[in-house]
């Protein structure tokens, strides 16, 4: 049995999107906040946290982003990605709709919903659709926009159904943990880092994607965010294709290291889509670990 945190209250999205990968017979504990879920694992309390990262439509989360890149070290595990579609509920026979709760990537994704049907509602910003769909409930507002399960879960009135402005939109999550053993190599493999470059400097971005491109590895996503240091200090969250235990993923990680203030390994784990990366023959692992014998033989005094 393992405890998991996630952003709650009971009725997210994150809850949904957790409950397709574990067990009947593991603990699930709602935080109101991904901070809160993930200093739940920090302090022990649960042994793994699922929050979102990103969502195709409205883009990152921030703040996982940040907790990740700057607090107390976590890595990631795995991933998991949901398709999303919103609703707009209140209480039974309520159409006198004056406010409206929800997230803010919930707001972003039904604009204009709102602008077409409540242009002169109040929007009210939520730590999550099931917190607006909870205060609903309690009173506090008129209506909330909230995952569909939501509003059998707390009982209320869905007055219009898949209000999002885009068909088809994604959430992907990432399943947290202490540092530790890494998840095994498995061909189609995901790595995340958090990269700080120090002291601003023209083709200082160039230098780190350089480190990649030299040995054939793929970015699938990059983010820029601050330090909190001052202004103008940032740093950048990557996603690459490849197994820190792979020999071109490795050699990129040192090169990296060597050109960065410093380098979060923030941990390598299976896409949940099972894509393999495609590399040319010059930079696949074969050819690195080809390479370094042939090195090898050189220093060696066996080949000239």
């Amino acid at each position: 049995m393992t405890t998991y945190a996630y952003l709650g209250p009971s009725g997210t999205f994150t809850e949904a999107a957790l409950r397709n990968i574990t067990k009947e017979s593991d603990q699930l504990a709602p935080y109101a906040n991904v901070t809160a879920a993930l200093n739940a694992v920090r302090s022990g309390k649960c042994e793994r946290a699922l929050v979102p990262i990103e969502n195709s439509v409205e883009g990152v989360v921030a703040r996982t982003l940040d907790e990740l890149a700057i607090g107390e070290p976590l890595v990631v595990l795995g991933e998991t990605t949901l398709s999303v579609s919103f609703s707009l509920m209140t209480k039974q026979g309520n159409r006198n709709i004056k406010s409206i709760a929800t997230h803010p990537h919930a707001e972003a994704q039904c604009r204009t919903f709102i602008a077409k049907n409540y242009p002169d509602a109040e929007i009210v910003e939520t730590s999550s659709t099931a917190a607006a769909a909870h205060g609903v409930v309690e009173g506090h507002f008129d209506a909330a926009i909230a995952a569909p399960f939501a509003a059998e879960h707390y009982s209320l009135e869905v007055v219009a159904k898949n209000i999002g402005d885009n068909d088809g939109a994604v959430t992907r999550f990432v399943l947290v943990g202490k540092p530790g053993a890494i998840p095994e190599f498995t061909g189609h493999d995901r790595t995340t880092l958090a990269l700080f470059i120090g002291a601003d400097h023209a083709g200082a971005l160039l230098e780190i994607l350089t480190e990649f491109a030299v040995r054939g590895v793929n970015l699938t996503f990059i983010q820029s965010r601050p330090t909190g240091k001052e202004l103008g200090s940032y740093h950048f969250i990557i996603d690459i294709e490849g197994h820190v235990t792979e020999d071109r993923v490795g050699d990129a990680l040192m090169g990296l290291r060597r050109i960065c203030e410093d380098v979060r390994f923030l941990g390598s784990y299976p896409r949940e889509d099972k894509v393999a990366p495609t590399t040319p023959q010059a930079t696949s692992n074969a050819a690195f670990k080809d390479a370094a014998a042939w090195l090898a033989d050189v220093r060696q005094g066996r080949k000239i």
